[in-house]
């Protein structure tokens, strides 16, 4: 269980808006969460792979060698 405190203006919307759909705000924060968390995982794990690779400790495959190895033109 998590607890956040919400400026008034977006809890003032959240509530607008739950009561015109007839859904809870859990709902929303729940929805607005998971949609941010896939983004920022994206770019966090994109970073720390990136990092891995600049300092050597991940390889890399040229995309020729892919394409080659799916029989992709490119």
């Amino acid at each position: 269980m998590i607890a956040i405190r919400l400026p008034a203006e977006i809890e003032a919307r959240l509530d607008k808006l739950a009561k015109e759909t007839g859904r809870t705000k859990t709902f929303y924060v729940r929805e607005a969460i998971l949609e941010q968390l896939e983004d920022l995982e994206d770019a966090y794990l994109a970073e720390k792979t990136l990092a891995k690779i600049r300092a050597g400790k991940q390889k890399t495959i040229p995309l020729e060698d892919l394409a080659a190895e799916y029989g992709i033109p490119h």
